[in-house]
């Protein structure tokens, strides 16, 4: 938290956005959903450079109004009259878009999720993202919280914010219930394995996401996270679901998958996340250096699982020598 609030400092959000958007084109991320900032001038900065970088990113005021820092806190009041500036301001310009985005439900009273709630029909096309069932510790005392709320998820869905485009982070302890109406909503799921490995939240229960039918895409929580790198986000995925003896077996195409085309349906994006006719022309070309370990693999492997396989095991930013979004080269 202490570097989040230097981001009241115009030019310390300039810098940082700067470096963050160069580090996902650098990565080979094309299109994002972003955490922001709880300052509403440097989500101005940021949606600036953001529309300059030329990708495609969905992100939003954050807000929260207790246990933070006091320099975080917001008010209701305050609230919606930022994020009211912000959503006609940039949502919808060029490749922007909006997220309405509390903190979590730890760091949010009831009127400020009611004001959240506010915000998400205020124009169309508005994302809500947050975050829940991290650790067992925060599910309780989010639980003692919101004594009324049957769920950490209901603490959300009982003001609205659920539905086809809300993406939740980390999901790493749900119960049953908790699935099944996510699955009912259509929402989605932001599978963070680099983040719950370091902060040792648990292993990803993929199967029992599946076995509901929700939704689940690969997210990088780069605050916690290991890099922004979604090759290397798919192979810790990969081995969350090894370490588990009901884990779900992925297989080189799953990891594309989450990794592309699932990212882009949790984002209604649906003319991006694969090469077939008619898509949009969003492409990462993979060149590792000659010698290296990875190309000297791709040059054995017996078939594209193979070569694909090859890429998420050794890939890394290094190998990323281009990218376009919508057929635009992005420099």
């Amino acid at each position: 938290m202490p570097q989040e609030a230097r981001l009241a400092d115009p030019e310390v959000a300039q810098q940082v956005a700067g470096d963050f958007l160069t580090g996902l084109r650098l990565a080979g991320t094309t299109t994002a959903l972003v955490f922001g900032s709880h300052y509403a001038r440097a989500m101005d900065i940021f949606f600036a450079a953001a529309a300059e970088s030329g990708l495609r990113i969905t992100s939003g005021l954050v807000v929260g109004d207790r246990l933070l820092r006091e320099d975080l806190h917001t008010t209701p009041e305050r609230a919606l009259a930022e994020a009211a500036e912000l959503v006609a301001k940039w949502h919808g310009v060029g490749r922007l878009r909006y997220a309405v985005t509390p903190r979590f439900s730890l760091a949010t009273t009831e009127d400020l999720l009611k004001v959240c709630a506010q915000t998400l029909v205020s124009a169309e096309g508005l994302f809500f993202t947050s975050h829940i069932n991290e650790n067992t510790d925060e599910i309780a005392t989010v639980s003692d919280l919101f004594p009324q709320s049957t769920s950490y998820l209901d603490t959300y869905d009982q003001f609205g914010l659920v539905g086809p485009r809300s993406v939740v982070a980390h999901n790493v302890h749900p119960s049953g219930a908790e699935l099944a109406r996510l699955a009912e909503t259509g929402a989605s799921v932001s599978h963070c394995p680099s983040s719950n490995s370091a902060l040792g939240s648990g292993l990803f229960p993929l199967a029992a996401h599946v076995d509901h039918g929700v939704r689940v895409a690969l997210g990088s929580d780069v605050g916690a996270g290991t890099g922004l790198n979604l090759i290397q986000v798919g192979l810790q995925a990969y081995f969350h679901q090894q370490l588990q003896p009901d884990g779900y077996p992925l297989m080189p195409a799953h990891m594309l998958y989450l990794a592309t085309l699932a990212g882009a349906q949790a984002l209604d994006l649906p003319t991006v996340g694969h090469l077939s006719e008619g898509m949009q022309f969003d492409a990462v070309q993979i060149s590792p250096r000659s010698g290296s370990t990875l190309s000297t693999v791709l040059g054995h492997a017996n078939s594209p699982a193979d070569a694909l396989a090859s890429i998420f095991t050794l890939g890394s930013d290094a190998d990323v020598a281009q990218v376009w979004v919508d057929g635009d080269l992005i420099e």
